[in-house]
């Protein structure tokens, strides 16, 4: 590397480190690195002439440098700042003529004119091609916003890379062509990608708005949820009690049966006649109350389409279509799912019918329970009075 080449190399990075906007956190330093990079990597291909290598570096390390004065025109701006470095220095007028017109090539939608342009242009964008592309376009929109030049989103952003890519960038060297071109390719393929998933995304997430628009509301669908679990819990609870006093009285009964009432043939037990019959009698009533409990109903099974139609039948209780053919269930169910009211009428309609069912067997088991508890009662009183009458019937013999 010639000694104005290290020159520029330590005048560059000392003015970018210091003297730039920290903001510009893509036109930076580390650019103007990767750029320099960039352009010996073309030029060990390309196997220029000593001076010509020595232009195209310089130029490198200077294309930038005019945004410590701002960004607008700041190709024109990097000129100047390269121009007095190098007369400084007593650079040739020639030189640095070259210099200027290939640092003023970096400007935006420039053509370049012969292999220097070419070169200074494939380097700049190399960044295209490199796995590092993600990180640096990133950096790159950040800057443009927190500069308050353009503020993007990331889907126009991304169509504007995509939009680069495609019809404004090309690589102009042989080397570029070769051996950055598919990479850049494949970046670009990644951003289509990217869209292409977005978009199905987005889509994904209308359907989702417009299915929760369309389906019933969260706030009633968990109303009716929990309401018929309520519902169903509570009958649990009642077909349990009712099974409880069937278990307790059927052992009763079959105590009586098996001790008491055979002693009865005796006259000497003839006291405990009425006690034991009091006793069966109310436990044989407990058991029917407790039966009835839990004893369904018996329905028709079978509606009419006029039902349907008019909205008049629960198609969501068995006991109104177990008679029902499949294709005739099947129709009235397409029938209900097509109205949001309809589905809330018969969700109502199977609360209610519930509820009464509900209703029924606690107003039953409360009637079991009570003259459960008032038949042990009486026995035990019963059973008490004989044995006193009889002891004072032993004592007056």
């Amino acid at each position: 590397m010639s000694e104005i080449v290290q020159k520029a190399e330590y005048f560059v990075t000392h003015l970018l480190e210091n003297q730039l906007n920290k903001n510009y956190l893509y036109h930076n330093l580390k650019h103007t690195q990767r750029v320099v990079k960039s352009t010996k990597e073309l030029l060990a291909f390309h196997k220029l002439p000593e001076l010509e290598n020595e232009l195209l570096l310089i130029a490198a390390w200077f294309h930038d440098t005019g945004y410590t004065k701002g960004a607008d025109d700041h190709e024109a701006k990097s000129c100047i700042i390269a121009s007095d470095f190098l007369k400084e220095e007593n650079y040739s007028e020639e030189g640095i003529s070259e210099i200027n017109k290939i640092i003023l090539a970096t400007k935006r939608h420039h053509e370049p004119i012969g292999l220097h342009e070419e070169i200074i242009r494939d380097a700049d964008a190399s960044h295209f091609a490199q796995k590092s592309y993600w990180e640096t376009t990133d950096y790159l929109k950040e800057e443009l916003e927190l500069l308050g030049i353009k503020k993007y989103s990331q889907k126009e952003w991304r169509d504007a890379n995509i939009k680069m890519f495609r019809t404004e960038h090309k690589y102009y060297t042989e080397y570029a062509q070769e051996n950055w071109e598919e990479a850049k390719q494949k970046n670009l393929k990644q951003l289509i990608k990217d869209k292409k998933t977005e978009k199905e995304i987005a889509k994904k997430e209308s359907l989702k708005a417009k299915y929760k628009s369309e389906s019933p509301d969260r706030g009633i669908q968990t109303l009716f949820r929990v309401t018929l679990k309520n519902h169903l819990t509570l009958s649990d609870i009642a077909d349990t009690k009712a099974n409880i006093l069937l278990s307790v009285n059927a052992i009763i009964i079959s105590v009586a049966l098996s001790n008491l009432i055979p002693k009865l043939d005796n006259p000497s037990n003839s006291y405990l006649i009425y006690p034991t019959l009091i006793f069966i009698v109310f436990s044989v009533i407990s058991m029917i109350l407790a039966v009835l409990a839990t004893r369904p109903n018996v329905t028709s099974g079978k509606f009419t389409k006029e039902d349907v139609v008019q909205k008049k039948v629960n198609l969501l209780f068995f006991g109104n279509f177990h008679k029902m053919s499949l294709p005739e269930y099947e129709w009235a169910i397409q029938e209900l799912v097509k109205d949001n009211k309809f589905i809330y009428s018969s969700l109502t309609k199977d609360l209610y019918f519930l509820g009464l069912v509900l209703n029924r067997k606690y107003k039953i088991l409360r009637i079991t329970y009570t003259i459960f508890i008032i038949g042990i009662v009486v026995s035990v009183l019963a059973f008490g009075i004989s044995f006193h009458f009889e002891e004072m019937s032993k004592l007056n013999r």
